[in-house]
């Protein structure tokens, strides 16, 4: 189909960027995720205009509606993007034991509950000193609680170091953290859109989503190694790997299905496979994919970003200051579950859990689309995920350094005494 030419041609452009921009910034020192970001907003509709654009051949198919033929056009880009950072915590969970998140889940259940409740309270309250109706300022607060886990997951990759101890953490506490951000979501998106909220649907949302996570978590690695053998049988071509990836997209449909994020169900579908991931090459096997896919999710991402934003003196202020309450709030609320562990650590873990990305974003359109959050603060939100999403790489990556450059058997040493 010649109107197809329109998405290739960005998707070609969007490939190439990113990687010499990754390259780049690679051969200077620093995470190849900035270089992506970055790149996705020179090159979005926003500022150069190289990409999210439609061609002729997709106007006329869309009768020259430029408005219509736009929005399949970021469809079709956005699928590129969630495809993208689904097969990324896919992977990340692919180097994710069960046995190795059992040991740190009681601490990040405790950094996933206050780094939720610590952004939405302070977050609520601002905005209601400020003079801004409840409604809103309830669906800023949520907005605040939301982590991107795939911008901090993408560094520990990166760095190698997915199998610290605060890497675990941080991938334990963003899951605590999507259950209840829903929940909060559900509950400020009751009030409104009809004025009151249904507790029954709260409870039966909260009882699917842990239940979801528990018996996939448990059940589906028991399973695992008990039945992933008999792949063995099947006559197709790369059985363990189109098995895996068949599970990766049936729990991220599943967990979508539930209202939580699609990368949950693909990091649990991960974690699952990591007990025989070694075993069958799965890693090594699905990297080209993961080359191939992963960077389209942060330069879309990118793209989405207008640069004008940061230039509106109305928006600025509040910008600067609800995005100083968006970081603060989030590093020192989870960074307050890892007491007891080094000063680096505890860090790690709040800086980790900083990003909010695409998550604060949706929660914004949510309640713009419901009527009670205007423009003006819809700015606000926008400048906020993305100050979060390009703060954190770069320092994240400084607080790492002593985990990547310590032989492995001191690695325990540098991040503090063991979990009990």
């Amino acid at each position: 189909m010649p109107a197809a030419v329109s998405v290739l041609t960005d998707l070609l452009i969007l490939f190439v960027a990113a990687k010499l921009v990754g390259e780049v910034f690679i051969r200077i020192g620093q995470p190849a995720v900035i270089g992506e970001l970055l790149v996705g907003v020179v090159l979005g509709p926003y500022a150069f205009g190289l990409i999210g654009r439609p061609g002729p051949e997709l106007l006329e198919l869309f009768h020259d509606d430029p408005a219509a033929a736009g929005e399949a056009l970021q469809l079709a880009l956005e699928v590129f993007a969630e495809v993208g950072v689904v097969v990324l915590l896919f992977f990340v969970g692919l180097e994710t034991r069960l046995d190795d998140m059992l040991k740190v889940g009681w601490r990040a259940a405790i950094v996933g509950m206050l780094g939720v409740l610590l952004p939405f309270v302070s977050g609520t309250a601002l905005m209601l000193a400020l003079g801004e109706p409840a409604v809103e300022s309830l669906f800023i607060g949520v907005a605040l609680v939301a982590t991107s886990v795939g911008i901090t997951a993408r560094v520990l990759r990166d760095l190698g170091v997915l199998d610290a101890r605060e890497a675990r953490i941080i991938l334990g506490a963003a899951v605590f953290d999507d259950i209840l951000g829903l929940l909060m979501l559900t509950i400020v998106s009751g009030i409104g859109s009809t004025g009151e909220v249904n507790v029954g649907r709260v409870a039966a949302i909260a009882a699917l989503a842990l239940g979801f996570t528990a018996v996939v978590a448990l059940a589906g690695t028991w399973a695992v190694r008990r039945w992933f053998h008999l792949v063995h049988h099947l006559r197709i071509d790369s059985a363990p790997v189109v098995v895996s990836l068949a599970l990766m997209l049936g729990l991220a449909v599943l967990a979508a299905a539930i209202g939580l994020a699609a990368i949950v169900g693909a990091f649990l579908a991960g974690m699952m496979l990591s007990e025989v991931a070694e075993e069958y090459e799965l890693e090594r096997r699905i990297l080209p994919l993961y080359e191939f896919l992963v960077p389209f999710f942060f330069v879309i991402t990118g793209s989405m970003v207008d640069p004008r934003l940061f230039l509106q003196r109305e928006t600025i202020g509040l910008s600067l200051l609800v995005t100083a309450v968006a970081i603060v709030t989030k590093a020192v609320g989870a960074g307050l579950g890892g007491l007891g562990l080094s000063v680096r650590s505890i860090s790690i873990i709040g800086v980790g859990m900083v990003p909010r990305g695409e998550v604060g974003l949706i929660v914004a359109s949510i309640g713009l689309s419901l009527g009670v959050v205007e423009h003006r603060l819809f700015s606000v939100v926008v400048v906020m995920a993305v100050a979060t999403t390009l703060i954190v790489p770069p320092v994240l990556t400084w607080l790492l350094r002593p985990l990547v450059e310590a032989p492995h058997e001191a690695v325990a040493e540098v991040a503090g005494p063991a979990d009990s």
